[in-house]
């Protein structure tokens, strides 16, 4: 059995604990539905907040908040474009992570719906 220390390697033994903070703080910048939205699109390439707003269906001050967050974070930047601010993420790393978190949860959907329909279905067609 591969465990996570054969796979990733032992970060406890090169950086120590703070690895584990710094991805935990990573984690938590991104525990928000609407900040994950944000990263998917900023995945495709720059945006400014109207784009985002359009694209998300969320209201202009609420993506504004939470793009703080994720610029807090250091997850994206924004450079001036005229009149306008255009956002990209910070490295790709973080459009990888987020598109996994999300196929996962989709796989995992579809999994607990195919579970709960076998569970229903009559005792004939098993």
């Amino acid at each position: 059995m591969i465990t996570a220390s054969d796979r990733y390697g032992s970060t406890v033994a090169t950086n120590g604990y703070a690895a584990y903070e710094a991805a935990g703080e990573l984690l938590r910048a991104l525990a928000a539905p609407i900040r994950v939205a944000i990263v998917m699109e900023l995945a495709a390439g720059e945006r400014c907040v109207h784009e985002l707003v359009e694209s998300i269906a969320a209201p202009q001050p609420l993506v504004s908040q939470h793009l703080r967050v994720l610029r807090g974070a250091g997850l994206v930047r924004g450079s001036r474009r005229g009149r306008e601010i255009a956002y990209s993420l910070v490295d790709e790393h973080i459009a990888h992570i987020v598109a996994d978190a999300v196929s996962h949860a989709r796989e995992a959907k579809l999994s607990h719906a195919r579970e709960a329909k076998l569970s229903h279905a009559p005792e004939a067609s098993r």
